[in-house]
């Protein structure tokens, strides 16, 4: 009996056993449906703030356009951003994106087959990862899609295959390359005996994204920084090879003694552990802000943020080392250093760069002209390229006191000339909004011309190739007499050319339909197309301005350029733009926007005009625009519905496949907004240097 029931229970038990575990399978088994989306889909578009989605084959084309280099501005095409990084390839696959803060700057690179293009600034950005779900997180079946009218649950909608061919990408993509070592000894006859090796060395940067589940992460992701341990002993490093022209070859004046390299090495080591944490720089200032006798306004007709590259190359020697300290004190009085004026830090470059102290560091010119009386010469090589491509990236952020609306100026000290090269490294900085200009002192002799590794450096760099961004001075002993001609320069902010962005050096004018035919509530789409493309520019009296003319038979200025300074103010005079009604007159329309807007506009602005229409118009259009593009104006048509596609053709700018767009419904407009303002950012960054 007993057996009996010790047998029944233990088949219960199994049972029960094997139904969990069988459960628990169950369980298991049940997987997350990913939905899939098309190669076109930008992440702007999709409201999640973190998804998993599925991309299909063949999306490594250039018509998605992709902008950035692992962080991605949002209007860049998903499934082409996950092939650039390589989470997944032409064939397809599943990736995990997570919104993340917008940048101020996106820099563009070739990588796995598809070319990214930079980008000066966007609202949002995104990451993209292995489509792997992350522990504790939820992920949506289906997509929240935005449009122009609402946030509403769409189902995902389907690209026209309306693409933009004709569009080029940028091709310029030099990579950097090092100085051979017989260049190196060409270039410049060097001493034999050993030099140190600097004490530290450059340190290394990833964004650490803030992501969230709820809603897109509004912090802008921080930077972990891991820096090499500092070295407390020198020993004798290997001769390097020649470098510059022999220059002070006493072993006092060509570089420090080892003692005095101790020295400085126990004293980062000293320095870092009083502050309780290592900064990563391999700088001795101090790069937070100090306690300052003073905090001075400033010049505030100069409001500029400046980084000086300072050459410590051992080409330079002591001597000359001192003088260019000299130069930049001098340069720091003569500007006026103040909260509300310029502000000033220093980068320091040899064989890698370091920040001697950023922009937030020192608020006056006596204490920056002190800090600068300290620094110690870091020795090496000439890398421009180098220190270039790190200021981009690290220089100026909003942790180191870079202000936002003062613009961005790189002034770099050449001995000689750089060891590497500087094109690509200028480009990409350029592209970011930062203005360079050079200050090359003893330039390389006729017989020295075939060592130099990059001819015409200088003019590849520069923003402009007129000679206002680039300073050559004879001798190092003759560099104070450009203190006052560089100051004058770098303060003239109206000729700062790569501070106006495609974003915020425009006159736009919008020249809108509003015939019978539109109808109450198609105009209020417009409106709300107006509105969307405006709020993505930077406006203001000094930067973009948005105008705005209505038309039937008869035109009207709804208003003008110089009549709202502010979004909200510009976005708030949209809406009230009231609807007309009658026929549809497009040609005069473009004469009076000529007259009434552009005419008006200012002489450092490009005018854009976008013009949208239902139908063919009653008169010619090909006279008026031939007669505003000789103006200068640069036009976009926008055809709806019944819009004649050869007048949108001839009221747009050459090329008219990427000036003119059509849509078969008034509700599509919103497909749009970024593809035009990705082809106004283009154009702006392909316009020509000189």
């Amino acid at each position: 009996m007993r057996a009996t029931v010790i047998a029944t229970f233990f088949g219960v038990f199994l049972t029960c056993t094997y139904t969990a575990k069988e459960a628990t399978k169950k369980t298991k088994k049940a997987k997350l449906y990913v939905p899939q989306i098309d190669c076109d889909v930008k992440a702007g578009k999709i409201i999640n703030p973190e998804f998993i989605a599925k991309c299909p084959p063949g999306c490594q084309d250039i018509k998605h356009r992709v902008y950035g280099t692992d962080i991605y501005a949002s209007f860049s095409s998903v499934c082409n951003a996950a092939i650039h990084s390589g989470i997944i390839d032409n064939s397809g696959g599943k990736v995990l994106v997570q919104k993340v803060a917008g940048h101020s700057g996106y820099r563009g690179s070739f990588s796995n087959g598809v070319r990214s293009l930079s980008l000066p600034r966007w609202r949002e950005s995104f990451l993209v990862s292995e489509g792997k779900p992350r522990k504790g997180v939820t992920y949506p079946s289906t997509l929240e899609y935005s449009s122009s009218k609402s946030t509403a649950v769409k189902s995902e909608p389907k690209k026209p295959e309306q693409d933009l061919k004709g569009m080029k990408s940028a091709d310029t993509s030099n990579t950097s390359e090092k100085a051979s070592d017989q260049g190196d000894t060409a270039r410049k006859e060097r001493q034999t005996t050993p030099v140190p090796t600097p004490g530290t060395e450059m340190a290394t940067t990833t964004p650490t994204p803030t992501t969230t589940t709820t809603e897109p992460s509004t912090t802008v992701p921080q930077p972990t920084t891991t820096p090499a341990a500092p070295r407390t002993t020198a020993a004798p490093a290997k001769a390097r090879p020649g470098l510059h022209r022999g220059r002070d070859m006493g072993s006092s004046s060509v570089h420090p003694a080892y003692a005095s390299v101790v020295a400085a090495a126990a004293r980062q080591v000293q320095a870092a552990q009083g502050r309780g944490q290592n900064t990563g720089f391999s700088s001795k200032e101090e790069l937070n802000p100090k306690p300052l006798e003073s905090i001075s306004q400033g010049n505030q007709n100069c409001k500029v943020d400046l980084s000086f590259l300072m050459d410590g190359s051992w080409s330079i020697g002591k001597r000359r080392f001192q003088l260019q300290k000299r130069f930049l004190g001098n340069v720091a009085q003569a500007l006026g250093i103040g909260s509300a004026g310029p502000l000033m830090g220093i980068v320091q470059y040899g064989d890698d760069p370091s920040t001697e102290f950023n922009l937030k560091t020192y608020a006056n010119s006596k204490d920056l002209r002190n800090a600068i009386e300290k620094i110690q010469q870091k020795g090496g090589l000439s890398n421009v390229g180098k220190a270039l491509s790190f200021v981009n990236k690290n220089f100026f952020l909003d942790a180191n006191g870079n202000r936002g609306g003062a613009p961005n100026v790189v002034v770099v000290m050449v001995d000689g000339w750089p060891t590497d090269r500087v094109e690509e490294a200028s480009r990409l900085a350029r592209e970011s909004g930062i203005n360079i200009f050079f200050v090359t002192v003893e330039a390389a002799a006729q017989s020295e011309k075939q060592n130099v590794v990059e001819p015409n450096f200088v003019d590849k760099a520069v923003c402009r190739t007129s000679g206002f961004y680039s300073i050559n001075v004879p001798s190092w002993f003759s560099l104070h007499k450009v203190v006052q001609p560089l100051v004058k320069r770098v303060c003239d902010t109206e000729r700062l050319a790569c501070s106006k962005t495609c974003l915020n050096a425009a006159d736009i004018g919008f020249v809108i339909d509003g015939s019978s035919s539109v109808g109450t509530g198609n105009f209020r789409t417009v409106l709300q197309f107006v509105a969307n493309i405006s709020k993505e520019f930077e406006i203001s009296d000094t930067d973009t301005r948005i105008g705005a003319v209505q038309y039937t038979y008869e035109q009207r200025l709804e208003f003008s350029f110089d009549k709202y300074s502010t979004k909200q103010d510009v976005l708030n005079a949209i809406k009230r733009i009231s609807y007309w009604s009658g026929g549809t007159s497009t040609g005069a329309a473009i004469s009076y926007a000529s007259e009434q807007l552009f005419s008006k506009s200012k002489p450092n602005k490009r005018k854009i005009m976008i013009l949208i229409t239902d139908g063919r118009s009653y008169d010619d259009v090909s006279v008026p625009a031939m007669a505003a593009h000789q103006n200068g104006v640069i036009a976009y048509s926008i055809g709806v519905a019944w819009a004649a596609p050869d007048e949108l053709e001839a009221i747009a700018s050459d090329p008219a496949k990427e000036h003119s767009f059509f849509v078969d419904d008034f509700d599509n407009l919103y497909r749009y907004v970024n593809q035009l303002i990705q082809n106004i950012c283009t154009e702006f960054n392909s316009q020509p240097r000189n």
